[in-house]
């Protein structure tokens, strides 16, 4: 995935929960997915790493 498509999704997301009232859960989602693409490029650095 691209990082124009993260945005799109986070924006998604955003309007969905100002329209719930969810922003704690937007947030929250926010944060975790911050993480989970952070770690995905970290993996994808050692594995290039490796194969180097």
């Amino acid at each position: 995935m691209n990082n124009w498509l993260y945005t799109l999704y986070a924006l998604v997301l955003g309007v969905v929960a100002f329209f719930t009232g969810e922003i704690v859960t937007f947030i929250m989602l926010g944060l975790i997915l911050i993480a989970l693409i952070n770690i995905h490029n970290t993996l994808k650095k050692m594995v290039k790493k490796d194969e180097d």
